[in-house]
């Protein structure tokens, strides 16, 4: 019900901006879909990956892996998700998987949370757009609080 009410109000909006001025709305648009058909590549290989590596690594040493072996474990976990990216499409329907494979909840929400938000693969590109200070900043805060998260989730559930 959500998704039609937003597709509903987006498609509102795009006709109020069409209306107000036909030609910039026409260059968002082009814009919009050159960024889209930038992101289809990236989306089905970060896809691919994730299919290959569960279908390659052995679902009982995956989930060794993600499985809570105190804090050396948990830091592990989060250093990993530190350094390889995946946007939240694709980490998600990963951490379902794992946790059907016997993932720790509170690993898991460590890793999400540091592979969705961290990026140190991205960090150049980061920086490029938004200098060294505030990268800097903001991907330590966001790895402090995917540390802070995966330690509540441990001790909430």
């Amino acid at each position: 019900m959500l998704s039609i009410v937003l597709t509903a109000l987006t498609l509102i909006a795009l006709l109020v901006s069409w209306c107000k001025d036909p030609a910039r709305t026409r260059d968002a648009l082009r814009i919009g879909y050159r960024s889209l058909m930038a992101l289809v590549p990236i989306l089905l290989g970060m896809t691919a990956l994730v299919g290959l590596v569960l279908a390659l690594i052995p679902p009982n040493l995956l989930s060794d892996i993600f499985k809570f072996h105190g804090l050396a474990g948990f830091a592990m976990i989060a250093i990993i998700g530190s350094i390889v990216t995946m946007p939240a499409p694709i980490a998600f329907p990963l951490a379902g998987s794992l946790l059907k494979l016997g993932a720790a909840p509170a690993a898991l929400a460590a890793f999400i949370t540091t592979l969705t938000m961290v990026g140190l693969i991205t960090a150049p590109m980061e920086i490029s757009y938004f200098g060294k200070r505030f990268t800097i900043i903001r991907q330590c805060l966001s790895f402090t609080l995917a540390i802070l998260i995966g330690g509540l989730m441990g001790m909430f559930l």
